[in-house]
């Protein structure tokens, strides 16, 4: 089993800057790359306040944080990921766009260590290991949750092809990180949006359908179920489109209309209203 020292993350936003924060403090090496401009100097930002809150709580030193931020770098372009020997893609949602990058990647990192995870919530491992091509046994769906520095699980999907080894290595690794890593099959929504993503659907029903307003909906589901946050102000977290994605990907992978997204989410994202993203979903977020 080769211990992995370099981890390349591709992606500089909200989970891959927190997959590159908490790998980082691990004591590994990371190499971030985004193409987007300004994502590195955000990305950086972001670690700088993160990691300072976690040092004003006692529960990180000074200099373990000056180390950490120092063991990040950012590069422009995804040649510069050569020298990694662990992968974690965490780039737009969209299966043709994880797969072309996969693609490249598996051409590029050929040697048999280098692991290719990725960061998916609910695409197909296999579907992306396929892309891959004889890279494929080193395909893996390694799924953080946000935010990633606070968040215990990491998600661990084999696809049909991924090795037992590389399988085994990601739970090693998520460990490392200070994750708890469960294993999922690899099916539609895995195990977390399958359960999580109708449960959401069915709030903007009951609310299209007269039952409650947003705010009896949440109450009643955190009072009544001990959740931290109601359905509807998750669905704004999460983003509103990012819910109609999802739904759309288990009706399809999962074969079942009733997995279809709700009109009322559905007309919200055609009307800009994407939630905390854009300032307003089902609530008003000022400031955003």
């Amino acid at each position: 089993m080769s211990d992995t020292k370099t981890l390349a993350v591709l992606g500089a936003g909200q989970m891959g800057g927190g997959i590159a924060q908490i790998a980082a403090v691990a004591g590994l090496n990371v190499l971030v790359y985004d193409a987007f401009p300004g994502a590195a100097e955000k990305c950086q930002a972001t670690h700088k306040k993160s990691l300072g809150k976690f040092v004003e709580k006692g529960k990180l030193a000074q200099g373990d944080m000056d180390a950490a931020l120092g063991r990040v770098k950012h590069v422009t372009s995804l040649d510069a990921l050569s020298a990694a020997d662990w992968v974690v893609e965490a780039v737009v949602e969209d299966a043709k766009v994880k797969k072309d990058l996969f693609t490249k990647l598996a051409a590029m990192l050929t040697r048999d260590e280098v692991v290719l995870a990725t960061n998916t919530s609910s695409i197909s491992i296999t579907e992306i290991a396929t892309a891959a091509g004889a890279a494929a046994p080193r395909v893996v769906g390694m799924h953080f949750f946000n935010p990633v520095p606070l968040m215990a699980l990491v998600e661990v999907i084999p696809a049909m092809q991924t090795s037992k080894d590389v399988t085994e290595r990601t739970i090693a690794l998520a460990t490392k990180l200070g994750k708890t890593p469960l294993k999922a099959n690899d099916r539609a929504g895995f195990v977390s949006n399958r359960v999580l993503m109708p449960m959401i659907n069915e709030a903007f029903y009951a609310w299209m359908e007269g039952v409650a307003e947003p705010e009896a909906i949440d109450g009643i589901m955190k009072l009544g179920c001990n959740f931290p946050m109601g359905p509807l102000r998750l669905a704004d977290f999460i983003g509103l489109d990012t819910c109609v994605h999802i739904m759309n990907v288990l009706a399809e992978g999962l074969n079942n209309d009733r997995y279809r997204a709700c009109p009322l989410l559905k007309q919200l994202v055609t009307a800009g209203r994407l939630g905390d993203k854009s300032g307003r979903g089902v609530y008003e977020c000022p400031g955003k």
